[in-house]
Order: structure tokens, then C-alpha cells, then sequence
């Protein structure tokens, strides 16, 4: 074989070498996809508005993502609002093995959390190496809350399930005996952080289901 050949089969080879890594990176990529169906199975601790069923967390993850990206626009932001709907749709990816750990919870956060980063861990690396890297690094910048977008993505998450249940008449709150003060202390900080004009709207509201009844007496508090 002469050089002119030579080279051009090691080109050939090579250009194969390529394609063959794009096909394995592809479908790694559709691995973590289909691992991540199993969010439609996770049940969560609110009911979607007018439903008896309980929501599932693919449900939720859709609904926050479009609610960010249609208030972020609403309220002309200065954020990267792209990256924010990114993180609130990773973010609960855990719970595929950890489960949902409902969020008036008072206990056990430090072991779901290690658990939820253990499942992170898992779920991402079924993907390439550079896109688990950053599915994972979204998921840690939300779970820090340091950044601009983070803080708006808890506020997000944190506020859809008191919409809903603001929607359904009180909803889990009155099925676990959650009271007013209970939510607005596990709620208020994080909303107010990442988008203060949202919890300005949203104490308003939980003041009137208040008054309305939505929320189980304090004393009677069972969480």
C-alpha cells in the first residue's frame, strides 16, 4: 500500500472511530432519557387542581419549568432563565430511588438529600461523561441556592404545590394537618429570596385561604 493509500484508510478509520463514539455518546444520552420515565411513577403529595389522584413528579417537573420560563418573561428578569428551567428540570431526578419526601416534613432531610445526590450520581452517569457533568453540576447549583437563577428555581418549586393547593381548597394541607404558620415558614423564605414580587402576590393569597379555612390548626399540626 503506498502512502497516498495508507493515509486515507487511517482517515477512513478515524472518521469510523468518530461516528462510532457519536453513536455510543447518543445512546447514553437515551439511557438517562429512559431511566428518567420512571418520574411518571414517583407520587407525589399534592393533587393536580380538581383531580383526586396525586400528581406525579414528571408532572410537577413540566409545570415549574414552564411556570419559570412564563413568569421570568412576565416579569422581565435579569436572569438566565434558560438555565433555571434546566435546573428545576433535573432537580428532582433523585427521587426516582429516593422517593418524594413531602415538603412540610419537619425530619429526615440530611438523609433524603444524601440520598437524592447518591441517585443524581447514578442516574446522570448513565449519560456521556460531559453531559452528566453538567445535568449534575445543575443539580448541585440548585441544591447550593447561591446564584440568581437557583434562588428563582426554589422560588418556583416551592410555590407550584401551595398553588395547587390554594386551588383545591387546602388540598394536603388539611390531609396532614399542615398549619398557616407551617407554611409560611417553610415556604416564605426561599420564595421571598428568589422572586420577592411572587411571594407579594402569594402572601396575599395563603392570608385569604387562611380566613377561608384552608390550613389545619396550628395545635393540631402533624408533621
Amino acid at each position: 500500500m503506498d502512502g497516498g493509500s495508507s493515509a486515507q484508510f487511517e482517515g477512513w478509520e478515524n472518521k469510523m472511530t468518530v461516528q462510532e463514539q457519536k453513536a455510543a455518546d447518543i445512546a447514553g444520552t437515551i439511557r438517562f432519557v429512559l431511566e428518567i420515565d420512571k418520574l411518571k411513577g414517583v407520587v407525589r403529595k399534592v393533587r393536580p387542581v380538581g383531580e383526586d389522584r396525586y400528581e406525579n413528579t414528571a408532572e410537577h417537573s413540566w409545570q415549574i419549568a414552564l411556570f419559570a420560563s412564563s413568569l421570568a418573561q412576565t416579569l422581565e428578569l435579569a436572569i438566565d432563565v434558560n438555565r433555571a428551567v434546566a435546573m428545576l428540570l433535573v432537580h428532582d431526578v433523585g427521587e426516582i430511588d429516593a422517593g418524594d419526601k413531602f415538603v412540610f416534613a419537619q425530619d429526615g432531610w440530611g438523609d433524603q438529600k444524601a440520598a437524592e445526590l447518591r441517585a443524581v450520581e447514578r442516574i446522570t452517569g448513565l449519560a456521556p461523561d460531559r453531559t452528566s457533568g453538567f445535568l449534575l453540576g445543575l443539580w448541585k447549583e440548585f441544591d447550593a441556592g447561591e446564584t440568581a437563577e437557583a434562588r428563582f428555581a426554589k422560588a418556583i418549586d416551592r410555590c407550584m404545590p401551595v398553588l395547587l393547593n390554594l386551588s383545591n381548597s387546602g388540598g394536603s394541607w388539611l390531609e396532614n394537618g399542615v398549619s398557616y404558620e407551617r407554611v409560611i415558614g417553610r415556604v416564605g423564605p426561599e420564595v421571598e429570596s428568589g422572586c420577592p414580587g411572587l411571594w407579594i402576590y402569594l402572601r396575599k393569597q395563603l392570608e385569604e385561604a387562611r380566613r377561608k379555612g384552608y390550613f389545619a390548626p396550628q395545635m393540631q399540626q402533624q408533621l
